[in-house]
């Protein structure tokens, strides 16, 4: 998965500083989501991995916040309904374990993805909540769960 997230964010302009691109967990995914009330699923197409997301609580945020991270696709896995039904796992195991709210940050120029997290309930913010560390990120999103 990391060298999928490092292929797809500087197609969308987001491979600088301040983007997830360079969190420490993109190299370690699998020890980051083992924590209680995180998890990642893969998508995987012939065999192979071609995408990902996951949900893991907000860092610094309250503890009814969970964020929606780290949901990238490489080329051949979009328009399949593959980021539908990734958002519906990943909101559903979120409700699981006893969030309350889903937040997620992304970026102008991100349109299909933007239009993809309206579809699924999430209403915009005027600023980020929480402290991720990715102040490159312009456009911010939260929903009830």
């Amino acid at each position: 998965m990391a060298a999928i997230i490092r292929s797809v964010m500087p197609e969308f302009g987001a491979g600088g500083a301040g983007f997830a691109i360079h969190d420490a967990e993109v190299d370690a995914l699998s020890a980051a989501y083992s924590k209680p009330r995180s998890s990642y699923f893969a998508l995987e197409i012939d065999g192979r991995i071609v995408g990902g997301g996951g949900v893991a609580r907000l860092e610094h945020g309250e503890p009814d916040i969970c964020e929606l991270r780290k949901m990238y696709f490489l080329p051949e896995a979009r328009g399949l309904g593959a980021g539908h039904a990734m958002i519906e796992r990943c909101l559903a195991v979120a409700h699981d374990f006893g969030f309350k709210r889903c937040y997620l940050e992304t970026l102008t120029g991100m349109d299909a993805a933007q239009h993809l997290y309206r579809k699924h309930g999430f209403t915009p913010l005027c600023s980020p909540i929480g402290k991720t560390g990715h102040h490159g990120c312009d456009r911010w999103y939260i929903r009830a769960l």
